[in-house]
């Protein structure tokens, strides 16, 4: 078959609209703003697509609008259940308008996260959502000079100027810290990830510390174990905690992953929770309360934040204005894994 009659056999715009007896822009409203048509329209329309096997060329139109109706987003890993949980609300936002999410994941690399933002522009992103604030000045001025909006997630700081929809970090672990205390606790370890180029991280470190201040206690008192986020790597740290401080009775984990893996070395230490020591989390993820026993952790509206930093950017991509950042309240989830400090 020549190249003319493989361009001929190709359905377009018009033979979907002569089939669903509806006009081509509301062929092109319902497969770029489904939303703003009628239900019993769009199911014709979409057995007309599926029925001629349609697609819709995506280069014509974004040269067309100038806008190729993709947002994209670069999270620190795929491997964390925190990140697909909110990915998930945040693409199905973006499908019920009409857009399509790009997606990369930098693995905790810097370098590797200026690469994608790159490419995720250069690839004609609309939109960006990024996690934290954390990263070189030059990339920020890079996508101010392409005219790229960007929006922060997973993290809120009022002392920030860029856009956010998320939650204070430091403040949600400060609260949970305050409990631990409020048990009794003063010997206190924390198994975090590594804090550089990690905001997140690092503000629940220093809501430890905070905590500490306000009790009257010494923050360099805190044990601060870093170690990449996993289930095997919280084990060890559990260890090095017993190790070096044997005095310890409450560990934090900065997620619920690390927390999770010090309660498997606690057990097969020989180790009770939460009579001889404490284990909390962070972001309530399935697995803490699937924990023995339950985890103690902090509640984060993963799926929420999701869909509103969805709604943010298609917000600016209409009307040109991306608003003020948007703190989402987090919650101290309390289960059997805190208890009070056992006596010395």
């Amino acid at each position: 078959m020549s190249q003319n009659e493989v361009e001929k056999s190709v359905p377009t715009l018009a033979d979907v609209a002569s089939l669903a007896n509806v006009s081509t822009a509301t062929v092109s409203r319902c497969l770029n703003s489904p939303d703003r048509v009628g239900k019993d329209t769009r199911e014709r329309v979409m057995k007309a697509v599926n029925e001629l096997g349609y697609a819709p060329n995506f280069g014509a139109q974004a040269l067309a609008a100038r806008q190729t109706n993709t947002i994209g987003a670069v999270i620190p890993t795929m491997e964390n259940a925190v990140f697909a949980r909110g990915l998930q609300a945040f693409q199905e936002e973006l499908g019920r308008h009409g857009k399509t999410l790009l997606l990369a994941s930098s693995a905790y690399d810097a370098e590797l996260e200026e690469q994608q933002i790159r490419a995720l522009v250069a690839r004609g992103a609309d939109a960006l959502l990024l996690i934290g604030y954390d990263r070189e000045p030059e990339i920020y001025r890079f996508l101010e000079k392409r005219g790229v909006p960007t929006l922060i997630a997973w993290s809120f700081n009022p002392a920030e100027t860029r856009t956010a929809v998320g939650f204070d970090n430091r403040a949600a672990m400060r609260a949970l810290a305050r409990d631990v205390i409020a048990q009794g606790h003063r010997n206190i370890a924390c198994i975090t990830a590594p804090t550089r180029s990690n905001d997140r991280a690092r503000g629940r470190v220093e809501g430890i510390r905070d905590a500490k201040i306000e009790a009257g206690q010494d923050p360099a008192e805190v044990m601060i174990v870093e170690t990449p986020y996993g289930i095997g790597t919280g084990e060890e740290a559990f260890r090095q905690v017993m190790a070096q401080a044997p005095d310890t009775t409450a560990i934090m984990c900065v997620n619920d992953v690390l927390a999770v893996g010090a309660l498997r070395a606690a057990r097969a230490l020989g180790v009770r929770v939460p009579e001889d020591i404490s284990v909390t989390g962070f972001d309530d993820i399935e697995i803490a309360a699937l924990a023995d026993p339950e985890l103690t952790t902090v509640h984060v509206p993963h799926r929420e934040m999701g869909r509103r930093a969805a709604q943010r950017l298609i917000e600016v991509l209409q009307n040109n204005v991306i608003g003020q950042s948007k703190e989402l309240p987090t919650e101290i989830k309390m289960r059997q894994s805190l208890g009070p400090a056992r006596k010395a």
